[in-house]
């Protein structure tokens, strides 16, 4: 098992990722934007972030190279496809996943733990999860305020397209536990198929023992199916 991590100008989590990977025995490769695909792939990482210094807006400009147009036939193939912080901006911005992220609601960039309540626990990211199950894990982002239109989150919420949301330490959603503003305290969403999935939450960042935190480590596991 091969999994591809892709590296835009600007990214930074792509090592984070690839020790992440490691740590739970699963294989990666750093693989350059300009660069194709290899063909024994069997996942792909669009990892955090500042594609192109977030210019104009975040991921915006990621979302328009070549290999996004390659993410995309594999993701239609049912290939297990995860967006982490601004590889969800990208993964949004290309049309791979619903709706957008924009600039938090206090205008400035937040970096802590915070806790997410597993809204869907069937799925290869949270099928390691309980339903409702809190778990916490860092985010690390100026732009990660969820929006979409009224008629699309109903659609979402009808499919039970919602991955994880903001909440306290008690799985409640309220306003206070919600960091950026995002619509209906979402942290992270699937995708068309459910093998594609984003989220503004940083697993790889808790998923080593070192860092005194390891509830991230089930959402990359998925690869492992």
């Amino acid at each position: 098992m091969t999994i591809a991590v892709i590296k835009f100008g600007g990214s930074n989590c792509e090592k984070d990722t690839v020790r992440a990977l490691s740590y739970l025995g699963i294989e990666s490769k750093i693989v350059w934007y300009k660069e194709e695909i290899p063909e024994d792939t069997d996942g792909i990482i669009i990892p955090g972030g500042f594609s192109y210094g977030d210019y104009l807006r975040a991921g915006s400009m990621a979302a328009i190279t070549p290999i996004m147009d390659s993410i995309k036939c594999f993701s239609e193939d049912g290939m297990p496809i995860i967006g982490i912080c601004n590889g969800a901006q990208i993964s949004c911005e290309s049309g791979l996943t619903p709706g957008l992220f924009t600039t938090n609601k206090s205008c400035r960039f937040i970096c802590k733990n915070v806790y997410i309540r597993v809204e869907n626990a069937d799925t290869i990211w949270t099928e390691r999860y309980e339903e409702r199950e809190v778990i916490q894990i860092p985010i690390a982002h100026g732009e990660g305020r969820f929006e979409i239109r009224d008629e699309e989150m109903k659609i979402m919420e009808k499919n039970n397209k919602i991955l994880f949301r903001y909440c306290d330490e008690n799985g409640r959603i309220t306003d206070e536990s919600n960091p950026n503003g995002s619509k209906n305290n979402i942290a992270g969403i699937l995708g068309d198929k459910n093998t594609v999935a984003v989220m503004m939450p940083h697993p790889e960042r808790a998923t080593l023992p070192e860092l005194h935190l390891m509830d991230g480590s089930k959402i990359l596991q998925g690869f492992l199916r």
